[in-house]
């Protein structure tokens, strides 16, 4: 099975990847895709690089490096198989259901964070949009509830 992680960088990729490790140790033969989808430049960040667009993408993908770096390291620990993709700029759900056709993936792990309804109904979230359009199943890892974390 190869398994496609969204990753931002954040404590819930963190999460999302542990999880991850975790079916993998529970006999789940698996490898990894993982993916990192930069947002497009802001105006400020355009005017700054003055029309210079490689600088752009070279930083993009210098942050998405930097925000895969922690998963990779874990991964690599756990000796699990993996590639990494960073898109310096896009629409992060579109772009991750391209990658999920191009590596012929079998299911995508993303995260969530607790958002308000208004915020769900106005924006939306990366994750629903995932559930709502890709191809392949979503599994959606959040954080534990501390209160229920402790012992």
């Amino acid at each position: 099975m190869k398994i496609l992680i969204a990753i931002d960088g954040s404590q819930v990729s963190h999460h999302e990847v542990q999880h991850a490790l975790q079916l993998v140790r529970n006999g789940l033969q698996a490898s990894f895709v993982l993916a990192n989808v930069q947002e497009a430049p802001s105006t400020y960040e355009r005017l700054t690089a003055q029309g210079n667009e490689e600088m752009l993408a070279n930083v993009a993908f210098g942050a998405g490096t930097d925000a895969l770096a922690e998963s990779v390291r874990l991964i690599e620990q756990a000796g699990v198989s993996y590639t990494t993709e960073v898109i310096s700029s896009g629409n992060p759900a579109q772009s991750i259901i391209e990658l999920v056709h191009l590596h012929g993936c079998n299911l995508i792990i993303t995260g969530t964070r607790a958002q308000s309804r208004l915020r769900n109904v106005l924006g939306g979230s990366v994750s629903r949009e995932l559930i709502d359009d890709a191809p392949v199943p979503v599994l959606v890892v959040k954080l534990p509830d501390p209160i229920l974390s402790e012992p």
